[in-house]
């Protein structure tokens, strides 16, 4: 969903490194409000189950939506491919020696060219179409203490800090921290911004482990429940990221919504299988020609749009 906050207001150059062990202030753990505003606008929230953001809109915009879901093209670009990096931000990533790092990266190398990336393949913008193909460049640890999400400009500068950008402007970069959720409603977003006059997109997400509201419930075996939690949300921002990249814009809907948003928390499948054989309990995403076809599967409104890759 797009939120609107402040126009950017960040521009950042860093260093690159693989991992930090700098001291930097403290950082306040309580959660950010959303309604502060900060930075770059949030786009693609993913909400925490069971958390309806339009609750109170109109009965006609309600009435609108339901008469026409599909998305809508709003003239900006999208991303014809992806070169994505992942970023571990906190002082307990030092001594972590779970599943997460390692399975993200398998998630990353096998998103590329999977059914699950052709998902958003129809979508086309003023620089061309959404592709399959992207490029994972592994990932790199920064333990210095991580902050909350609610302030864009704060996780778009950890990203300038420790990243070398793509400098096709199609690096996307995800920042995993050690910081719980907390009472925030939301469990991760992505947005965009620009790392030394490089334009970038980048996501936020929280420390998603023993969290209820957003757990997807992956009943497999093949990963830890932090894993799975931080798997399915990535599907959600990565997919919104590569068809509504930046302002002004590509695709969503009449209330706002991205291709994500308008699947979040349904699944057309128990497993969905990538690319590098690697398999996920994962959300769908969104598709207008499945929807206008009636080959996609109901959306939590019902409505047949969903496409699970599988």
């Amino acid at each position: 969903m797009k939120i609107k906050l402040l126009p950017l207001l960040f521009c950042a150059t860093g260093m690159v490194f693989g991992q930090s062990t700098n001291t930097m202030p403290a950082q306040d753990a309580t959660p950010q409000n959303l309604n502060v505003p900060a930075g770059p606008p949030m786009l693609g929230i993913h909400w925490i189950r069971g958390f309806e953001p339009n609750a109170r809109a109109s009965i006609e915009a309600r009435a609108a939506r339901i008469r026409n879901p599909n998305m809508t093209y709003h003239g900006g670009k999208i991303m014809p491919t992806a070169v994505t990096q992942a970023i571990f931000w906190g002082t307990s990533w030092a001594s972590y020696s779970g599943d997460k790092i390692t399975g993200m990266d398998q998630w990353y190398d096998g998103f590329n060219i999977s059914d699950y990336a052709k998902t958003s393949d129809e979508y086309t913008g003023s620089n061309g179409q959404v592709g399959p193909s992207t490029t994972h460049q592994g990932h790199i640890i920064d333990t210095s203490p991580s902050k909350g999400g609610g302030n864009t400009s704060a996780i778009l500068a950890e990203v300038c800090k420790v990243v070398s950008p793509d400098q096709s402007g199609n690096g996307y970069y995800a920042v995993y921290t050690d910081t719980p959720r907390g009472n925030a409603n939301y469990c991760a977003w992505h947005s965009y911004g620009t790392c030394g006059g490089t334009p970038v997109q980048f996501a936020f997400f929280f420390k998603l482990d023993g969290d209820p509201g957003c757990d997807p419930q992956d009943t497999s075996g093949l990963h830890s429940q932090g894993l799975a939690a931080i798997a399915n949300v990535s599907g959600h921002e990565l997919s919104e990221a590569r068809t509504d990249p930046a302002s002004p814009g590509a695709w969503y809907d009449s209330s706002g919504e991205e291709n994500g948003d308008k699947c979040a928390w349904t699944f057309g499948a128990p497993l969905v299988t990538f690319s590098n054989s690697t398999q996920w309990k994962i959300q769908g995403e969104w598709s207008n020609a499945a929807y206008t076809a009636g080959t996609g599967y109901p959306n939590s409104s019902g409505q047949k749009g969903c496409l699970s890759g599988q």
